[in-house]
């Protein structure tokens, strides 16, 4: 039955919609925090894109930056279950999510690191780093003031770089999941931060077919400090 539903786009999608509006433990969505908090507390994962090849693929882009650009301090806002961390090689990472869950995971499986830090956003008090991550984030915030805040933080955290990892288009799905929301975020960048520009965008190595397991929709958008 899985094999048929994931070869027929329309039978797909529709399945996502009864999935997380009939089936998923926290149908009833609250808005972006609630569900994250309810989805890792209900023993969840960040998804698909953080793991398997969507996540080395990752690692790869973001490790060769790192290294080319002598980075030192990393800043995630989102770092969610930890899996996409696995693979990475950053001198000093401070990961930052909404989800207690999400933190103890990513405590205990890297407890023996002494190079990574996890905190609660709440608990964020205008740190700073080199580089700043947004991977698999954007899209999942679905309020205005909500995607507007985390942006503000994403850039005023970051010293000399931010890497947006993400759709950016305002198109929507005609059957879409209720905690997604494309938004075309470099318009928001474009209005809000002049001392940022667009130092490179990557498309993804693996471009959308509407299957989520075996291709992504979005791309890497790296911003350099002007």
């Amino acid at each position: 039955m899985r094999e048929f539903i994931n070869k027929i786009p329309i039978v797909r999608t529709l399945a996502k919609v009864v999935y997380f509006t009939l089936i998923d433990p926290f149908k009833k969505f609250r808005g972006s925090d609630a569900y994250w908090k309810e989805r890792y507390k209900a023993g969840g994962h960040s998804g698909p894109g953080s793991y398997s090849k969507f996540a080395e693929y990752k690692s790869e882009i973001l490790n060769a930056f790192v290294h080319n650009q002598n980075i030192k301090t990393v800043i995630e806002f989102g770092c969610g279950d930890g899996n996409q961390l696995e693979s990475a090689t950053y001198p000093s990472y401070v990961g930052y999510d909404i989800s207690p869950e999400a933190l103890s995971q990513c405590r205990t499986m890297f407890s023996g690191d002494p190079t990574k830090t996890f905190k609660l956003v709440d608990d964020y008090t205008n740190d700073t780093a080199e580089l700043t991550l947004s991977l698999d984030v954007v899209y999942h915030l679905t309020e205005d003031d909500v995607f507007a805040a985390y942006m503000q933080r994403l850039f005023d955290s970051a010293t000399r770089f931010v890497v947006v990892y993400s759709s950016n288009t305002d198109e929507q799905e005609k059957y879409q999941a209720p905690h997604l929301k494309n938004r075309a975020f470099s318009k928001w960048i474009d209005q809000y931060q002049h001392g940022w520009k667009l130092m490179q965008h990557i498309p993804n190595k693996f471009p959308y077919t509407g299957d989520n397991t075996k291709s992504a929709f979005a791309d890497f958008y790296i911003y350099e400090r002007v």
